[in-house]
């Protein structure tokens, strides 16, 4: 019964990370250098810099984590969250997650593809649609950890799916969810579903 019981809350993700919470007062000031990149309020002006604002706390806990740890390369990074306390990167994910993301504009010859991939998925190739785990809107699912998409930059989503493609990025668990979906994504799939989520809201 308790082995039933375990499985049902790790399905559920009701165990995750446990870690403490986060204080977004607290997070504005330790944020401070990362709004070189990523913006003030998390919404970063560089295309190849994330936005942060919107996020959910878990998945930005777990990214800083991973980074931290070395299990995800962000040569940007590097060293930046050696020094910070666990406690730190809460109050960071909490500020971020506290702020709204702004969004951006999808290119009009690109959208109907991407609309299709990002709701529909690829019946052919077996590739679910991204709605599943981000949401319709792209709003994601913060209590499962699923990142929030609508309004990120494309040319980073982009990056992202190319490196979880080819196999650059593996912090997606055992599962390699995200692997194994952008293994069947063409570049021009790529193109398509990363204008469509920077102008989705």
């Amino acid at each position: 019964m308790n082995k039933v019981l375990v499985s049902l809350l790790l399905t559920l993700g009701i165990t995750g990370m446990a870690h403490a919470a986060g204080d977004a007062a607290a997070g504005q000031g330790k944020a401070a250098v990362c709004g070189a990149c990523h913006g003030a309020d998390g919404n970063s002006p560089a295309p190849n810099f994330p936005k942060l604002a919107g996020q959910g706390e878990r998945y930005l806990l777990k990214q800083m984590h991973d980074i931290k740890a070395g299990n995800r390369t962000v040569l940007e990074m590097t060293g930046l969250l050696t020094n910070l306390s666990d406690q730190d990167l809460a109050d960071i994910a909490a500020y971020f997650s506290s702020q709204k993301m702004g969004v951006g504009a999808a290119d009009p010859k690109l959208v109907a593809r991407g609309q299709d991939i990002f709701r529909g998925g690829n019946l052919e190739t077996g590739m679910p649609a991204c709605t599943g785990c981000h949401s319709p809107d792209g709003s994601g699912n913060a209590a499962a950890g699923f990142p929030h998409l609508g309004g990120q930059h494309a040319t980073y989503v982009a990056k992202q799916l190319t490196n979880f493609r080819e196999g650059d990025r593996t912090n997606d668990g055992d599962n390699m969810i995200m692997r194994g979906i952008a293994a069947k994504l063409s570049n021009k799939d790529i193109a398509a579903v990363s204008s469509y989520i920077q102008g989705l809201h």
